[in-house]
């Protein structure tokens, strides 16, 4: 089944499952939660007993907005609480970090909020969307990684997940940047900037680093993996013009059934760490070909260890054995 033909069945056909599970004394960070997404999984992990979701989000007053939401759907009060954090902000996600890195427990990192624009600006000397999406995304993984290695072994039940939300429009693009002498450098230039394919771009980015360090971690306790919620109704695509709007309003999922990916992420176990999941399963086979053929895997090295240059001089010492 072609890349089409499978995207068009699993948005027609396919209904992820209702979380049931519980998360019960568990502590969950969600980015991106105010909204979309993010929000409604947070809803999940609230519904499903967490007993601490953290609201990570950029605009704290929509933050608490969400907050009450949560609380009156799901008649829990005093589960979450409001963080803020902006992605495009280096000194936001180090300050953000280091108050979560004093949390007694991290069961769950959901790595879910997201960019996608077709305008060129930059965050931080870096093209927005991959400072947003890439830089930051994986410089706060690393930096609460500690965290969830330390949550593993104190608490023998616990199985902490790192999840990175990526999305199934990697295959869009085999990131010819990567042929350049540096691929961050192509990516910031606004002259150079294919502007059409950057969220796949960021999405493809994010499948290689995953799949670059999931295996330093396999005997950590850490589950890192990277779900696919498929194409959803959420304010991610707001910035991307008529077009798109058309193609969710025909086929896009709602927000809480993409949501429910999500959520299966966090319950999955050891089979999918390193694994690219669609509609709540682990589904390695729907990559791209891209990824797992011989130029990808040459991008993969390519592309982490100039990610590591970057994310070393924002912290030193933060990718640590990698």
């Amino acid at each position: 089944m072609g890349f089409l033909s499978a995207w068009l069945y699993s948005q027609l056909f396919v209904t992820p499952k209702y979380p049931t599970e519980s998360f019960a004394d568990q502590t969950i960070i969600v980015t991106g939660s105010n909204v979309g997404l993010g929000l409604e999984a947070a809803r999940h992990f609230a519904r499903c007993n967490a007993k601490r979701v953290i609201l990570a989000v950029r605009n704290v007053a929509a933050g608490e907005k969400a907050k009450q939401s949560i609380e009156e759907s799901t008649s829990r009060q005093n589960v979450c609480e409001v963080w803020e954090l902006d992605l495009a902000s280096y000194a936001s996600v180090k300050a953000f970090a280091e108050r979560a890195s004093k949390l007694s427990r991290i069961d769950v990192l959901l790595e879910n909020a997201g960019i996608a624009t077709q305008n060129f600006t930059l965050a931080e000397d870096h093209e927005r969307t991959i400072a947003v999406n890439v830089i930051s995304t994986f410089l706060l993984g690393l930096l609460l990684l500690p965290k969830l290695k330390e949550t593993a072994k104190q608490i023998p039940t616990a199985k902490p997940h790192w999840i990175i939300v990526t999305s199934e429009v990697h295959a869009l693009t085999n990131l010819p940047e990567s042929k350049s002498p540096n691929t961050f450098e192509v990516l910031d230039d606004e002259k150079k900037a294919n502007m059409q394919v950057r969220y796949p771009t960021s999405k493809l980015l994010e499948v290689l680093v995953v799949r670059k360090i999931a295996p330093k971690l396999a005997d950590s306790g850490v589950i890192l993996n990277m779900p696919n919620p498929g194409m959803c109704h959420s304010e991610l695509a707001r910035e991307l013009g008529f077009s798109a709007w058309l193609l969710k309003l025909v086929l896009a999922r709602t927000t809480e059934v993409g949501s429910r990916t999500l959520v299966a992420a966090a319950i999955v176990g050891n089979e999918s760490h390193g694994a690219y999941m669609t509609d709540g399963k682990v589904s390695n086979g729907a990559l791209s070909a891209f990824v797992t053929s011989e130029d990808g895997q040459k991008a993969q090295e390519k592309v982490w260890l100039e990610l590591k240059e970057i994310l070393e001089k924002i912290v030193p010492g933060v990718t640590g054995s990698f």
